[in-house]
C-alpha cells in the first residue's frame, strides 16, 4: 500500500485500525502543501485577512509574495512586515517531519480526509490541520457532536458530561471537545470508557499536551480517537489560541452540547459560534442556585435546547427518526382500569362510606352498572364493602 501526501493510504479507503497513517512529509512538488504548512506557522488560527489573500491567490502564490516582499492592495505594510518575519521563521520541513515521527499527518483542505464541514468557516477556514490518531477526520466528523463546559466544574458536571459522552459513544457519535480540565476532560474520558471515538481539538501543537496534567488522556486521545491542532508541533497555547480553537469545535460537529458554565465562559463562545454556523445548540440544566449553571439557563433561554441525554442530544442532530424515547411517570394500577371503573373509583368519598345508590346519582349512571365496577374494584383491593356501603380501601393506589 502507497501513502498520498497526507500520509493516508491511498487505496481509496479511510485509514482505519489496520491502516495506520505513514510518516506526515511533503512529497517532492507539492509545494503547495509546504506552503501551507509554512504559513500555520507565520499566522494565526482564524486570520480571515490571509485566509481571503490565500482564496485569491493561493498559499503557493501568498508565500511568494511574502518572500518578495510586495504586499496586495489594501495590506497594511506593518500587517505584512509582521507576517514576512514570522515567515521567515518557518521551518515547514522540520515541522513535517515532527508530526510524521508522531506517526500524524498534515491535512489541507481537498484531501479526502479534511472535513467538509470547516469550509463553513469562510475566510477563518484553518490553512491546514495536523492531525494525529489512526481514523479518518472526515468519517468521524460526520456523525459528531461536541460536549464542552465549565474547567472547574462541579462533581454533578462531570457526572452529566461523561454520562453524555458515554451515551453518545455507545451510539456510534463521535465526542468533540478540547481536552482541558473539567467538563473536557470528563467527556473524553466518558467516550473513551464506553469504546467510542473522541476528538481532541488543541490549542497549541500536537506533541505539547496542555494541560500538562492531561498529558495521560491527551495521549490516550492520540491513540483511540483523534488530536487536532492549527498550529505546527512546537507551538504553545495562548488565550487568543484558545478562543480560536473554540470555532472548530464548533464547525466540527453537528451540534454543540453546554454542561455548567458560568455567563462569561468560553463554553458560550462555542455555542454562539455554532449556532452562528446554523449548528444545534444545546444545554444541560443545572441547579439554579448554581453559578456555573447560571450560562446554560441564559442560553437555553436565548437560543439553545433543553437535553438531558444522548438519546435527546441525537433527536435533534440525528437523521429523521432518531427520536428520543418519551419519558412518562412510573404508572399506577389505577392507570391500568376501565376509565369507567376509574370514574367510580374517583367519585368515592376520601374519609366516609356511600351506598351503590348515591354513587349511581353522583355518576349519572345506572345502579346496576356502578355496582358491577364497584366489585370490580373490591376485587382489586381499591375498595371495601361494609353492610351495604363501600369505601377507599387503598387510596395511593
Amino acid at each position: 500500500m502507497t501513502a498520498g501526501p497526507t500520509g493516508e493510504p491511498t487505496s481509496g479507503q479511510a485509514p482505519g485500525p489496520g491502516d495506520a497513517p505513514e510518516a506526515g512529509g511533503a512529497p517532492p512538488g507539492d509545494a503547495e502543501r509546504l506552503a501551507r504548512a509554512a504559513l500555520s506557522t507565520a499566522v494565526e488560527p482564524g486570520d480571515e485577512l490571509v485566509g481571503a489573500l490565500v482564496d485569491v491567490h493561493g498559499a503557493l502564490g501568498l508565500g511568494e509574495a511574502l518572500r518578495s516582499g510586495t504586499p496586495p492592495d489594501r495590506v497594511p505594510a506593518e500587517r505584512w512586515e509582521r507576517l514576512r518575519a514570522r515567515l521567515a521563521r518557518a521551518e515547514p520541513e522540520r515541522d513535517l517531519a515532527a508530526v510524521g515521527a508522531l506517526g500524524g499527518r498534515f491535512l489541507c483542505p481537498g484531501d479526502r480526509e479534511w472535513p467538509g464541514q470547516l469550509d463553513d468557516l469562510g475566510h477563518a477556514r484553518p490553512l491546514g490541520l495536523w492531525v494525529r490518531g489512526r481514523c479518518s477526520l472526515r468519517l468521524a466528523a460526520l456523525r459528531s457532536v461536541a460536549v464542552v463546559g465549565a474547567r472547574a466544574c462541579t462533581e454533578y458536571g462531570a457526572w452529566a458530561a461523561a454520562r453524555l459522552a458515554g451515551g453518545l459513544a455507545e451510539r456510534g457519535w463521535s465526542v468533540v471537545s478540547g481536552a482541558a480540565h473539567g467538563v473536557d476532560g470528563a467527556a473524553h474520558r466518558g467516550a473513551l470508557a464506553a469504546g467510542g471515538l473522541t476528538v481532541g481539538v488543541l490549542a497549541c501543537g500536537v506533541d505539547r499536551p496542555y494541560p500538562r496534567a492531561h498529558r495521560a488522556l491527551i495521549e490516550r486521545v492520540a491513540v483511540e480517537g483523534i488530536l487536532l491542532a492549527e498550529l505546527p508541533p512546537g507551538a504553545h497555547p495562548t488565550r487568543s489560541r484558545f478562543l480560536q480553537r473554540n470555532r472548530l469545535i464548533a464547525a466540527l460537529a453537528r451540534g454543540t452540547v453546554v454542561v455548567e458554565a458560568q455567563l462569561r465562559s468560553g463554553a458560550l463562545v462555542t455555542a454562539r459560534r455554532a449556532a452562528a454556523l446554523g449548528r444545534h445548540v444545546m444545554g444541560v440544566p443545572g441547579p439554579v442556585s448554581s453559578p456555573l449553571s447560571g450560562g446554560v439557563h441564559r442560553l437555553l433561554r436565548e437560543e439553545g435546547e433543553l437535553v438531558t441525554d444522548a438519546a435527546e442530544v441525537i433527536e435533534l442532530v440525528g437523521e429523521m427518526g432518531d427520536l428520543a424515547p418519551r419519558e412518562e411517570g412510573p404508572a399506577l394500577p389505577r392507570d391500568l382500569l376501565h376509565p369507567r371503573t376509574r370514574e367510580v373509583l374517583e367519585l368515592l368519598p376520601a374519609h366516609a362510606a356511600v351506598t351503590s345508590g348515591q354513587l349511581s346519582e353522583r355518576a349519572g349512571l345506572p345502579e346496576p352498572d356502578v355496582r358491577a365496577r364497584l366489585l370490580e374494584l373490591c376485587s382489586l383491593g381499591f375498595v371495601l364493602s361494609r353492610g351495604g356501603h363501600w369505601q377507599l380501601g387503598h387510596p395511593s393506589g
